[in-house]
């Protein structure tokens, strides 16, 4: 109980509600060491469920094909403790690192669409997975969630990332035969972003401008037109050019994973789940306790086996 309280907010918070809950007294302290105990027994379960299907170990279930099978990535920051940033840069030059990057991944099948035509993630279908650590151990960790028991059975595979490029050499190495899509929220972001840089403080010509560059362009998965646009943008600000630059770059080197009218037209998704983590600093050790691989909607796989810990 200490571990489950534990991993949903502060242990503070999670001695809080064991009172408020249980009846029962406990320290903070107390919630911290069993959180980190059961998630390091949890972390050292997945590391040989994901070795096991690295080494092709795990049973295959049979079962019906699956006409869909979609994989989404990301990262992001979390504040940590001092301790787990040393010798580490920041964001900005000559400033330590406050974060470290969570790695975060989505596992779902798509079987049937709406009166319209739209896919429809299958429910309960959806398990998550994540973790502090490399992107080559990230890897691993999200083949190991596919694998066996909708990778196998999936007709179609589906990648959704935000453009990262560690993302798409894991799918390189892991999911090789899949269709990739850059999620269409975050393209139309780093569009948002060139308009705010250079329209600051005028919503309405930002507006303007995106109404040609996003629905016109984007939105109709005419990229080169795109990107010819952006490269022909001339700037005297250092900063503005700078920006426009690297979005034309980003835009150019995702072109193929940014065909939205061919991807609709075959009925993929085009925009991903997000994942969000509460605003904690954490230390490692903490994060093992959050390792959520298994169904959101559920507590995870793990807990029956470590429940009596």
């Amino acid at each position: 109980m200490q571990a489950v309280v534990g991993q949903e907010a502060p242990f503070d918070h999670g001695r809080e509600q064991m009172k408020v809950l249980a009846g029962l007294e406990v320290t903070t302290k107390s919630v911290e060491r069993t959180a980190e105990a059961i998630g390091a027994d949890i972390a050292q379960r997945e590391q040989a469920e994901i070795q096991k299907a690295l080494q092709l170990e795990l049973p295959v279930v049979a079962g019906e094909a699956i006409p869909f099978l979609y994989v989404q990535m990301d990262g992001t920051g979390v504040p940590v403790v001092k301790k787990e940033t040393v010798g580490r840069q920041g964001k900005t030059e000559g400033q330590p690192a406050h974060t470290r990057e969570v790695k975060l991944g989505c596992v779902f099948t798509q079987t049937t669409w709406d009166k319209e035509g739209y896919a429809i993630r299958d429910p309960h279908s959806t398990t998550y997975t994540g973790a502090i650590e490399s992107a080559e151990e990230f890897g691993r960790r999200v083949y190991a969630e596919a694998y066996p028991t909708r990778l196998e059975r999936a007709r179609k595979k589906v990648v959704i990332g935000d453009g990262a490029e560690w993302i798409w050499n894991l799918v390189a190495l892991h999911f090789s035969d899949s269709i990739q899509i850059v999620d269409l929220y975050h393209a139309r972001q780093h569009l948002w972003e060139v308009a705010r840089k250079r329209y600051p403080n005028n919503e309405g010509k930002q507006k303007a401008w995106m109404k040609i560059h996003q629905k016109r362009l984007l939105d109709r998965g005419k990229i080169e037109k795109l990107v010819a646009a952006l490269r022909s943008i001339e700037s005297d600000n250092p900063e503005v050019a700078e920006k426009i630059r690297t979005e034309a770059d980003y835009f150019e080197r995702n072109a193929e994973r940014m065909r939205y009218p061919s991807f609709a037209d075959n009925t993929y998704l085009l925009v991903r789940a997000s994942s969000k983590l509460d605003a904690r600093r954490w230390s490692l050790s903490d994060s093992r306790g959050q390792e959520c691989s298994g169904p959101f909607e559920e507590p995870t796989r793990f807990w029956p086996s470590v429940a009596a810990i």
